[in-house]
């Protein structure tokens, strides 16, 4: 099983920017407890980060074929991005929306997001064990889609 993490903008300054919001862990310590996680349940993890828009888009739809799902946290992207929306829409896959804080609860601006409509789920409001609840998510959604696939495979076969 493989899974890509991609990270939005400004995420690169988790442990630094706004404490009192996103707490004190970096974003490399998410990564480590993630990847720890992901090594305990043989799930292979690729991470990205950007602030870009269109390197998100690229990095979305470059999963297309090579990863079983992908978790994103689009951060501010998440408001405004059509661009990664569609491109999450494009690549039909299990996509689980990650947000370390609790997006309703904070500004009015931040408490739509575009890119969740797209998105098999969403998780807000948990820290970084938020990134946790998604890897869980997405070996259940990967299990389930993989067992379905094989049943119907073993029913054409039949």
């Amino acid at each position: 099983m493989k899974i890509a993490v991609i990270q939005g903008p400004n995420l690169n300054m988790l442990g630094i920017r706004e404490q009192h919001i996103y707490g004190g862990i970096t974003l490399e310590q998410i990564h480590a407890q993630l990847q720890n996680a992901a090594d305990q349940n043989g799930i292979e993890l690729e991470f990205f980060q950007s602030n870009f828009e269109g390197e998100i888009v690229d990095r979305v739809q470059e999963c297309l074929g090579t990863v079983d799902g992908i978790m994103i946290n689009p951060a501010a992207y998440s408001h405004t991005s059509i661009a990664i929306r569609d491109a999450i829409a494009a690549v039909n896959m299990p996509v689980v929306e990650v947000h370390i804080s609790n997006i309703y609860r904070r500004e009015e601006f931040r408490q739509k997001s575009v890119t969740a409509g797209a998105s098999t789920g969403v998780i807000t409001g948990f820290g970084g064990f938020g990134y946790h609840m998604g890897l869980i998510a997405l070996m259940q959604m990967i299990g389930e889609l993989r067992a379905l696939n094989e049943a119907r495979n073993a029913q054409s076969a039949e």
